[in-house]
């Protein structure tokens, strides 16, 4: 399993009247965070497009434990729980605020495709290759 961590700061334009991320923000947050993970794995997103191939997300799902409010430091950790499955890559989330309290658990599936077409297609080949240490027995 590959897994990650990035530090994220919430901003007052993320926050409604009372203080509290925008329940709609979380998504920005996991992106932020997936997108860092596969930079750290040597992907680039703009290197996919850049060759015909999109990460369009496919599902999410966000169980809400407790709030972040205005300017909490807090950590996303990520994990890639196991090699993609035909065109889906999947993607697990926590949030953890800065006194180690799970704030949130998410994950989202996302499907390779192509950029022209919008149909998916098959994983690069450099992803697979990236993430092929992390899987091994």
């Amino acid at each position: 399993m590959f897994v990650t961590t990035c530090k994220l700061r919430v901003r007052y334009a993320e926050t409604d009247q009372m203080g509290y991320a925008y329940y709609g923000t979380y998504s920005t947050y996991f992106e932020v965070a997936r997108v860092e993970a596969l930079r750290s794995l040597g992907i680039r997103y703009a290197d996919m497009e850049a060759n015909g191939i999109m990460l369009p997300v496919r599902d999410v799902s966000i169980s809400y434990r407790r709030p972040l409010k205005y300017d909490s430091l807090f950590t996303v950790t990520t994990e890639i729980p196991k090699l993609p499955e035909g065109s889906r890559l999947f993607f697990r989330y926590q949030i953890h605020d800065e006194a180690g309290e799970l704030c949130t658990e998410a994950e989202t599936t996302l499907v390779f495709a192509s950029t022209e077409t919008g149909r998916p297609v098959a994983p690069p080949r450099n992803v697979l290759e990236a993430l092929a240490p992390f899987f091994t027995e």
